[in-house]
């Protein structure tokens, strides 16, 4: 299956998601589902007031929308999507500077989640404890292959997607799992050679043959 994306392209909607709480309470709509502002403030520990400004936020960049309550005093939110993904491949300085804002808010996040989660990991069982924590490789690898690369890791994770939004399809001792991909280049570019000068001949005295 796919899942429902939408894909940020204006900086100010860039700008805009790049914000901790509103990340989350994206997050927290497409685990959760339709929830009020009040019942996002209760969950995540923050006021309703700021919960619902943000969310009201969200909805000017796509990123959420209303949808039918219980009753006509309640006004639940929902995410419009599963995933959000954005372009960092632009050469627009306005829009490389927004997607790189974004994606410095993104990383802190991702720091945040693997520093809790380290500080509690004694306490999960031996299983988990076996087959989490963090890792890392260096390749050499060409643009394309690393492109080809990513497209392989990412069909492999589609697989699962649909557990994502169709809790019947869970396994039994599943849980949520939560796995970060960076693809890093840990060295500058290397600077292009000079360009190597003709040698000449020492007779040629530069004039008309």
């Amino acid at each position: 299956m796919s899942l429902p994306r939408v894909k940020l392209t204006d900086p100010t909607a860039l700008r805009g998601y790049a914000h901790p709480l509103r990340m989350t309470l994206v997050g927290l709509l497409r685990q959760h589902g339709p929830m009020t502002a009040t019942q996002a403030a209760a969950r995540l520990g923050e006021s309703v007031p700021s919960c619902s400004f943000h969310l009201r936020q969200l909805a000017k960049y796509g990123l959420a929308e209303r949808v039918p309550g219980a009753d006509a005093r309640e006004r639940p939110w929902r995410a419009t999507a599963q995933v959000t993904s954005w372009d960092d491949a632009s050469d627009d300085p306005v829009l490389r500077a927004a997607t790189d804002e974004l994606t410095a808010t993104q990383l802190v996040q991702y720091t945040r989640r693997a520093e809790e989660f380290l500080a509690r990991r004694a306490d999960e069982p031996t299983e988990w404890r076996a087959v989490t924590g963090f890792s890392d490789m260096t390749l050499h690898l060409t643009p394309d292959e690393l492109g080809e690369l990513t497209r392989r890791i990412d069909d492999l994770l589609a697989e699962y997607e649909d557990r994502i939004t169709d809790p019947g399809r869970r396994p039994a001792g599943s849980r949520k799992v939560s796995l970060i991909q960076l693809a890093l280049l840990p060295d500058p570019a290397p600077a292009e050679p000079e360009p190597t000068a003709t040698p000449t001949d020492p007779s040629d005295d530069g004039g008309p043959r």
